[in-house]
């Protein structure tokens, strides 16, 4: 939670320089509390997986967040029940066609990052969803795939597949420790990877409005600010449990399709070893951060919401 501070305080303008969370008085007098609303559009096929990952990490805050959970509306999944999804998905049609608004939404991953944009099956909806976000969404948060959607919708940054599956717990630098989405941050972290594309830090820097946040480089830009579309890119996955990389290794061993040991994850390089989590509090303070700033931000009247 931030710190109410008069404005001409000069602790104020010292710990505003350095991230640290405060909130001035008048601030803080238009701030009225009620439930944040999040949106969670999950193209993941394990849903029920993903939907614990998110839900651990936003709901770790003292601040009240009501969850939403939203698909695809043609899209079927195989991996989840249908009675799950009947139950607890509203489709995206019948989300945008009563008009409701959120002050968050997370577009997740999908393990679909081989297919250029175009040809995904649901991709136009998609970008009626992206569209929609600058309209009726306080602040938008895409997920390694969903973040590469939405850097490319928004600003045709493209996706280049790499030569090998990035694949492990990579080591970063954090590019801007000022960032109030970066505040706790050390200033470099480890951060589990696994993707077969990527996007490029030079492509990214020549467009207006985009600032990297979190670098590595081994495996290129992690974290992209979009101030102008209220929204953040992350390449990278802070929400995996502690053994998402595992199953993944199992499985492509199981089914024999050639993958390398997920580096810096087990001990001693090991597979047969239990692997350690190195980045569970940045994954907690990211995500913190995020819904910190858009408590503090968001309109306390959700109809203001995009206008």
């Amino acid at each position: 939670m931030p710190i109410k501070l008069p404005e001409n305080l000069p602790a104020y303008a010292v710990l505003s320089r350095e991230g640290v969370m405060v909130m001035s008085d008048d601030r803080a007098a238009r701030q009225d509390i009620r439930p944040l609303r999040i949106g969670l559009l999950n193209l993941m096929p394990k849903k029920i997986q993903t939907e614990n990952q998110f839900a651990r990490l936003i709901g770790a805050t003292p601040l009240q967040v009501e969850l939403s959970l939203i698909r695809m509306s043609e899209h079927q999944t195989r991996n989840t029940a249908a009675e799950h999804m009947e139950e607890f998905y509203r489709p995206f049609d019948e989300v945008a066609a009563t008009g409701e608004k959120f002050d968050g939404l997370i577009i997740t991953g999908a393990p679909i990052e081989h297919l250029p944009f175009a040809e995904v099956t649901y991709w136009q909806e998609l970008q009626q969803v992206m569209d929609w976000t600058q309209s009726h969404v306080h602040s938008t948060f895409g997920v390694c795939w969903g973040g590469m959607a939405m850097i490319n919708h928004f600003h045709d940054v493209k996706k280049h597949d790499l030569p090998h599956k990035a694949f492990g717990c990579i080591r970063h630098e954090n590019c801007q420790p000022a960032s109030p989405y970066l505040r706790g941050f050390s200033d470099d972290m480890v951060i589990p990877v696994s993707r077969w594309t990527e996007m490029k830090r030079d492509e990214i820097t020549a467009k207006d409005g985009l600032s990297i946040l979190i670098d590595s480089d081994e495996t290129g830009p992690c974290l992209v600010q979009d101030e102008a579309h209220r929204a953040l890119y992350v390449f990278n996955h802070f929400e995996y449990d502690s053994g998402t990389l595992k199953e993944e290794y199992d499985r492509d061993v199981a089914a024999g399709t050639p993958i390398n040991v997920p580096v810096n994850y087990y001990p001693a390089n090991d597979p047969s070893r239990q692997p350690i989590n190195r980045w569970r509090s940045h994954a907690h303070l990211l995500y913190g951060n995020w819904i910190n700033e858009i408590y503090q931000s968001t309109p306390y009247d959700l109809i203001d919401i995009g206008s």
